[in-house]
């Protein structure tokens, strides 16, 4: 011999075991996250001006798409902003309409002043941002 012990072949159950667990380790590590995601403004647009407040209708809104957040204007003078990823599969939103914001996915709906779902299959809100507004610009901050 040379010194060297050999170790037995492991079994097919712990080969498969192991395996298994390799795969949902990798997986939870692609998973997108918490339903609604968005979290922390990304640093690439936190105080930067994303959309002018001209370009918001009052009662409605506009999907920054760039940025995957959605800027509305509920009432006049006061702007909102919310992460475009609607919380039932991580879609992104695709657009505002009669004050609504809709996901092109599943059709779920959601109001421009909170972000709410207001229409299935979503339960959950749009996560929101706070907004400051920068002379005629909208930032999330």
């Amino acid at each position: 011999m040379s010194g060297r012990s050999e170790l037995p072949a492991p079994s097919r159950r712990t080969v498969l075991g192991v395996a298994g667990v390799a795969c949902g380790a990798v997986l939870t590590g692609c998973s997108q996250g918490e339903p609604g995601g968005g979290g922390e403004v990304p640093a690439a647009i936190k105080g930067k001006v994303i959309a002018q407040k001209g370009d918001i209708p009052v009662g409605g809104g506009k999907v920054i798409t760039k940025y995957k957040v959605v800027i509305t204007q509920p009432t006049q003078g006061v702007f909102k902003a919310f992460s475009a990823r609607c919380p039932h599969k991580g879609c992104n939103v695709g657009r505002v309409t009669d004050g609504v914001i809709i996901c092109p996915c599943h059709g779920s709906e959601f109001a421009v002043d909170s972000g709410a779902a207001k229409k299935g299959p979503a339960e959950g809100p749009l996560r929101e941002y706070k907004v400051e507004l920068q002379g005629d610009g909208i930032a999330v901050v």
